[in-house]
């Protein structure tokens, strides 16, 4: 099913040795296409966390001069790794993932969406030893967010309740970018979907391992189509139907072989 499940019997502290909060026991891996105006500034931000001890940056393809800016960075944390074409940002993490070595997994998109100056929040519960796998909810907490396009709300709650119905999992944001993760976790989870579909993959295969699954409140300052949102109609009904190929009926009946890799 694609991925290597834990072993049994074991809690989550039994897996990676829990570091101090202030050690660098992070790595931060940032899918990249097209995002000279924003990758300069995230970058810098996410390696003003004492946390940050590798950041691997993919670029996917990017034609705008990204790869200029990427090519000027000096700093030994930095790992740059460019794919010859625009294969999607569920292909940027699986190229990401197998490079990652620190303790602890962090997504962050290379736009100025997320804040990395949260990373303490979102990996507490994966220092505290409580957890395998971190949600950063966009839907809880009274952290500030930006209000924006109504139906891609009602858009995410559709996606997340059919997530949750599938997975038995009690999410409220499923789509969200922040996620962590101990690393041989996701190192274990095979990453099958190339594009957006990436996102439900996951939450499917994290499910069906025995996990500890926290969620906690983030901020959120979302971007219009305007300033270069990528996100669209295609691919909200893509992970509709990831929801069900990687559920398990999904899997017993092998839908996906319905639909070529994405």
């Amino acid at each position: 099913m694609g991925v290597a499940p834990r072993p049994a019997g074991s809690d989550p502290a039994s897996l990676t040795p829990v570091p101090e909060p202030t050690d660098r026991c992070l790595t931060v891996v940032m899918p990249c296409y097209d995002e000279r105006a924003t990758i300069h500034e995230i970058v810098d931000a996410v390696l003003a966390s004492p946390l940050v001890g590798q950041l691997v940056i993919v670029d996917d393809g990017s034609t705008d001069g990204t790869r200029d800016v990427l090519a000027g960075l000096d700093d030994e944390r930095v790992q740059v790794i460019l794919h010859d074409r625009n294969r999607g940002k569920g292909a940027a993490l699986r190229t990401a993932y197998a490079a990652a070595t620190m303790p602890f997994v962090i997504v962050q998109d290379a736009d100025l969406e997320y804040d990395p100056a949260e990373y303490p929040v979102l990996i507490g519960p994966l220092i505290d030893g409580k957890a395998d796998v971190v949600y950063g909810s966009r839907f809880m907490g009274a952290r500030p967010h930006r209000v924006l396009y109504f139906w891609h709300y009602v858009g995410n709650k559709i996606l997340t309740t059919a997530s949750n119905m599938a997975t038995n999992l009690n999410l409220t944001d499923m789509e969200t970018c922040f996620k962590a993760f101990r690393r041989e976790v996701i190192q274990g989870i095979e990453i099958e979907e190339s594009r957006f579909g990436v996102e439900p993959e996951v939450t499917a295969k994290v499910a069906r391992l025995d996990l500890a699954v926290y969620e906690v409140g983030i901020s959120y300052d979302g971007r219009t189509y305007a300033d270069g949102k990528k996100i669209g109609w295609r691919d909200g009904f893509r992970a509709l139907f990831c929801i069900v190929a990687y559920s398990r009926p999904g899997e017993a009946i092998r839908l996906k072989r319905l639909s070529p890799r994405r």
